[in-house]
């Protein structure tokens, strides 16, 4: 027989290598049409005497990404539609489509012939839970092979037969630490774990799969033979006693009961645990009926898979511009900000120039990078020889003239208008008229900075966030001239260096940093109210943030917020700016030198490692304290989330973002806006506009102007909309321009 997506070739020892390898596809995923050929090779690997074994491994650099989750949001569709007429129906429809991928592999299990998987490269989700069902799992010795099952990053969880198999193939303790984190493990950690077999030479992997086979490996899961005994004991043990109960309460401290798929694994490893095999994959598929109904899976799905996907892969870039190889890459500036996007982009291997104002400056951005990949070889996640490459890429300088070649520049110069103005005069006048040139800049409007160029089309602002390292997501911000190649060659460039774009129109703090100031702004407010500083830092982790907005404040610099002050009273007049919350940051900076993190005074006193933060005593003596057990804390969580999404949506009515996956995925990846709703915008779609619309009505009429829903809101309500059908998307249109 023939297959579209998997070739078999039987040797003479009668062992079938199975290989997966999808055309058009750079990585093979699970889909309906693979599912079925693979049900099909089952089925002919078992009725052919003359087969005694198979092993099934990847035609390409990966094994397979997992599961093609656009398929789980189509059978959402069918769902939500059929559920309208009959639901119970369509829900043992829904339980049943999601069970087809466990019935397959358990399938595979139980055929009575061995199957081993040669995992030869990335191996994720629904393509690891297919290896651990084969009998046999050999996994390449190389940085290529990554296993895990992530599926509750993205508001579900394994759910053909993950939560079942790795709690009977290790300990119960590593097995709900990884399904519940989907942190990547090495070769080595998964042999160590007793998840993988065999650890082989990329070369003798087949080789070293098929020799299981040979040597008789046995067709049988462990689970199916008579006296098998888990490896961390019974749930009913003292082993068990001292687990689980810590298990769920350091769950519900880390996720604060926010991501219900999470909790769907304990309960899935606890009950499955308890009774035979097929009844626990049964209690699985179940439980992933239920998250999957849910509002949090449906919004993490669409915002941090597909979204971010199409994100990822220039959806937002204009037709028809050719793609940009880049050569030669220059960045003005060797500071902090500088040094690290020379970084990134030396380790896309692309060369660049490093320019600063004499060349001691531009070597210490240098050494920037090596401190960073050093410490990357010390910690094993990067060889030797490839620091040496990555360093040699990069090369500092204090002339203009080096600049050269280069396709893009990138500034990254001291925020300040006049300072900017002579290194793009300067590196404009080095350049060939085609480049591109873009500034790195999260305060000053793009449209004013391309006034200084001689050619405004191909100035474009690229807004970093630190670390440069660290931080994924980049907005692209488009001047009032900017050009589509600008547009595009800034978004090549960003994901040539393996980050998120999003394309931003000009405005004072684009997007990501009008949604920040209002968080922090927000926290300012509560403190003047008399609110414990610590309530509102753990009603923010609480709501779903990953950082309390007072320790946010530290981490970008207090004094940086009073320059932001004090530069939009000069620009917009005194009423631009709370009075109150002023005086607050003015007392913290001059009176106290609370500058944040960066002298070890903010709202957090920093003592020396290993000792940890703790809010400032001080701040306690600002203003009189409410009583804690008068404070509405659930109040205090809704306050957070609402500001935030308020601007959001302002945001949108101003057109300044017009795509709402980029509001969504910039949220989330930006400042972390509570990933259990997909995005600040889903988070007003999740609760409805009309119901939001309520709430903020009553936060405004308690609390101030900050709370007013915009009139794009109020226009959602009375129809109904939300904004995914109001700016859908999907819709054909080019790039809106700023007006």
């Amino acid at each position: 027989m023939t297959y579209k997506n998997f070739s078999v070739e039987t040797d003479a020892d009668g062992i079938a290598l199975v290989t997966w390898d999808m055309p058009g596809r750079s990585m093979n995923v699970f889909t309906e049409e693979v599912m079925r050929e693979l049900n099909a090779i089952i089925d002919q690997v078992v009725a052919d005497a003359a087969v005694k074994g198979a092993v099934i491994t990847s035609g390409k650099d990966s094994f397979s990404g997992g599961a093609d989750l656009t398929m789980l949001q189509q059978m959402l569709g069918t769902f939500a539609k059929d559920k309208v007429t009959d639901k119970e129906k369509a829900t043992k429809t829904l339980f049943e489509n999601v069970g087809f991928m466990t019935g397959l592999f358990r399938k595979l299990e139980t055929c009575g012939k061995p199957w081993v998987s040669a995992i030869n490269g990335t191996c994720m989700g629904g393509a690891f839970e297919m290896s651990l069902a084969c009998h046999g799992r050999v996994a390449a010795d190389t940085d290529k092979v990554k296993m895990a099952l992530p599926e509750v990053k993205v508001g579900i969880f394994p759910g053909a037969g993950g939560t079942q198999r790795v709690p009977r193939l290790t300990d119960t303790q590593g097995a709900l630490e990884m399904l519940t984190t989907g942190k990547n493990l090495t070769a080595q950690k998964a042999k160590a774990m007793g998840l993988i077999h065999e650890v082989a030479e990329p070369a003798k992997l087949v080789e070293t799969a098929k020799a299981m086979i040979r040597n008789g490996l046995k067709p049988v899961a462990p689970w199916d033979e008579k006296g098998f005994k888990l490896p961390g004991g019974p749930i009913y043990s003292v082993a068990g006693a001292n687990l689980w109960p810590p298990a769920i309460a350091i769950l519900r401290r880390e996720t604060y009961g926010n991501y219900p798929a999470a909790m769907a694994i304990l309960k899935c490893v606890y009950e499955g645990l308890l009774v035979p095999f097929d009844t626990a994959l049964r209690i699985e598929t179940r439980y992933f009926t239920e998250i999957l109904q849910s509002k949090e899976a449906a919004a993490m799905i669409r915002s941090l898979f597909v979204s971010l996907q199409e994100l990822n892969k220039g959806a937002r870039r204009p037709e028809g511009v050719p793609e940009t190889k880049f050569k030669k890459i220059g960045v003005l500036g060797a500071g902090f900000m500088g040094a690290g996007i020379a970084y990134v982009t030396a380790k896309a291997g692309i060369p660049v120039v490093l320019l600063d104002r004499d060349l001691p400056s531009a070597e210490k951005g240098k050494a920037h990078s090596d401190a960073l990949i050093s410490e990357q070889v010390k910690k094993g996640r990067a060889k030797p020889e490839e620091k040496d490459k990555l360093l040699a890429l990069i090369t500092p300088t204090a002339d203009y003239a080096d600049l050269a070649g280069c396709d893009l520049v990138v500034e990254a110069v001291f925020e300040d208008s006049e300072v900017k103005k002579g290194a793009t005069e300067k590196a404009e006048a080095a350049l060939k008229s085609s480049a591109i040139f873009a500034s790195n800049t999260s305060t000053i409007p793009i449209s004013s900075l391309a006034k200084n160029s001689v050619r405004p089309k191909n100035f474009v602002g690229i807004h970093f966030f630190s670390p440069v390292d660290k931080m994924m997501l980049v907005e692209i911000i488009l001047g009032k001239k900017t050009g589509d190649k600008a547009v595009a060659t800034a978004i090549d460039y960003v994901r040539a260096i393996k980050k998120t774009p999003i394309v931003v129109n000009d405005t004072r703090g684009f997007y990501v940093n009008r949604c920040v100031l209002r968080y922090m702004a927000e926290a300012f407010q509560m403190l003047i109210e008399g609110v414990p500083g610590a309530m509102i830092e753990n009603a923010a982790k609480a709501a779903g943030m990953p950082v309390g907005p007072l320790a946010l404040t530290d981490e970008t610099a207090i004094d940086l917020a009073q320059k932001i002050m004090k530069q939009t009273i000069r620009d917009l007049g005194e009423k631009a700016v709370d009075k109150e919350q002023f005086a607050l940051i003015n007392t913290l900076v001059d009176k106290h030198e609370r500058l944040g993190r960066k002298n070890a005074k903010g709202f957090y006193d920093y003592p020396p490692k290993p000792a940890k933060k703790k809010l400032w005593p001080g701040l306690k003596g600002l203003y009189p304290q409410l009583d804690p057990d008068k404070v509405d804390y659930e109040e205090l969580k809704q306050r957070l989330l609402v500001t935030i999404a308020l601007e959001a949506a302002r945001v949108m009515e101003e057109g300044i973002v017009t795509d709402p996956r980029e509001a969504d995925v910039g949220s989330i990846l930006a400042f972390g806006f509570a990933p259990y709703t997909g995005g600040a915008l889903s988070y007003i779609d999740g609760i409805g506009a009309k119901a939001f619309v309520k709430i903020a009505k009553g936060l405004q009429k308690k609390y101030g102007a900050q709370f007013k829903a915009p009139k794009l809101l109020l226009d959602m309500a009375d129809k109904g909309e939300t904004f995914y059908q109001r700016f859908d998307p999907y819709a054909k249109g080019e790039v809106k321009k700023a007006a």
